[in-house]
């Protein structure tokens, strides 16, 4: 049999006529299904997507520890589909429509290139919930409003988004309504004829004319002027716009994706804000969390920073746990922006060795703390994950995994199909993974 490539999709159902069924559908769509063996290998190479369904459902949380960012299509898992963390799991409703495999498979295929160009990396809880929202709304054309602190990465959400909607083939248009003078904000987003005004002496064309077809990304939108809100606004409404010093109306197919760092409610009440642009922007919002209250993915966020500061070099940095500590507590009031602007730093001041308290800047060390209670949330889990390093990683996981088969090994009187029942996976794997530990 060929090696898979990337139009190969795994079946794991337990019902086979169901998937004799589904193999033929995919054939039609282009697609190579590939019956998989229940004792067999997990899928290796490039897959495009799994498909599981009867008691095979239950498999997919150990599928998803081999290759999280696989997309998972569950058959009759109910409306929102089984609470798998990691990558995108998504319902297939039965009885099957040729028109919904269709768009999941295209979903996927648009989620694998979008986890190429722009990850948002951790796994804690609000970060899962953010990547949540996206997956929800990015096959529609709802406008969507994303807030939080400077620093959280809210383009980086704006550019998943587009990457996983129907327009991501088209341009995804930024343009930071702050950064722009009041009077050359409306020139910059709707263009303007020749000789419109002193200095204008060739036509240009906006950011709405260039984003045609795909999404504009308005960023700190709480910065824009009352007057252009207004104008803003009349756009959104009527899907039409005119260019500076021209009285003909061009219509626009545009996405809108807003964000801003204000407190837009507060600056609707003192009178800073539209209510009515309000309303039409925030159809969907999305909150981005603060560095503080996703503690524990900061060893993640360090090591991928690390990697791309110092390339091949970066398995030998070091954080001693005093380090991680320090850089813990610490509130963060520049977000990943921040973090990543030190990593740079310490990348520079020391690109071998173990980072220590005594190499951190005195504004990580003296500065602000995170409230204790944002703090107290992950104890555990947090309290294990500082200690880890890049170049230590997969020993701990090594050693939780292996600690764990001995348990089950233990309960089972070394009965190797009931350890595996117990883990929740495969007797094959098991089998396996007690070789490579070498436990008798």
């Amino acid at each position: 049999m060929a090696a898979p490539h990337s139009n190969t999709v795994w079946i794991k159902d337990s019902n086979a006529e169901r998937a004799r069924e589904l193999c033929q559908r995919l054939e039609f769509l282009d697609y190579r299904p590939v019956l998989a063996d229940f004792d067999g290998a997990e899928p290796s190479g490039a897959v495009a997507a799994v498909v599981c369904g009867g008691s095979a459902i239950a498999e997919t949380g150990a599928l998803r520890t081999e290759r999280p960012d696989l997309p998972i299509l569950c058959l009759d898992a109910g409306e929102t589909g089984p609470d798998i963390p990691g990558g995108p799991t998504w319902p297939l409703e039965l009885p099957l429509k040729r028109s919904q495999l269709k768009r999941l498979l295209s979903r996927a295929e648009r989620y694998r290139h979008a986890e190429r160009r722009h990850r948002l990396t951790g796994s804690s809880h609000p970060v899962r919930a953010v990547r949540q929202l996206i997956e929800q709304v990015a096959d529609f054309d709802t406008n969507v409003l994303i807030t939080g602190e400077s620093g959280t990465g809210k383009e980086l959400v704006a550019r998943t988004i587009h990457d996983l909607s129907d327009r991501a083939d088209k341009p995804f248009v930024p343009i930071n309504c702050g950064a722009i003078p009041p009077e050359l904000l409306e020139s910059e987003l709707f263009g303007h004829e020749k000789g419109a005004f002193t200095g204008a002496i060739a036509a240009r064309t906006g950011r709405f004319e260039l984003a045609e077809g795909g999404t504009l990304f308005l960023d700190e939108i709480g910065d824009m002027s009352l007057d252009m809100q207004v104008k803003l606004l009349r756009v959104l409404q009527e899907r039409c716009f005119e260019r500076v010093g021209s009285n003909r109306s061009k219509p626009c197919d545009v996405r809108i994706v807003a964000a801003t760092h204000c407190d837009l409610p507060k600056a609707v009440a003192d009178g800073e804000f539209r209510e009515d642009l309000y309303f039409r922007l925030n159809v969907f919002p999305i909150e981005m969390p603060p560095l503080y209250k996703r503690r524990s993915d900061l060893p993640q966020l360090l090591d991928e920073l690390f990697t791309q500061y110092s390339g091949d070099g970066a398995g030998s940095f070091r954080v001693a746990p005093e380090a991680l500590d320090l850089l813990a507590a610490y509130r963060w009031p520049g977000n990943i922006r921040e973090l990543g602007n030190l990593v740079e730093r310490l990348a520079i001041l020391k690109p071998e060795g173990e980072i220590g308290p005594e190499d951190l800047p005195g504004r990580i060390v003296n500065g602000p703390r995170a409230p204790a209670e944002e703090t107290a949330r992950e104890p555990n889990v947090v309290a294990e994950a500082m200690q880890m390093t890049h170049s230590n990683l997969k020993e701990h996981l090594g050693s939780v995994e292996q600690a764990l088969i001995n348990q089950a090994m233990d309960a089972a009187d070394g009965v190797v199909a009931q350890a595996a029942r117990l883990l929740n996976v495969r007797r094959t794997t098991l089998v396996e993974k007690i070789g490579k530990y070498r436990i008798s």
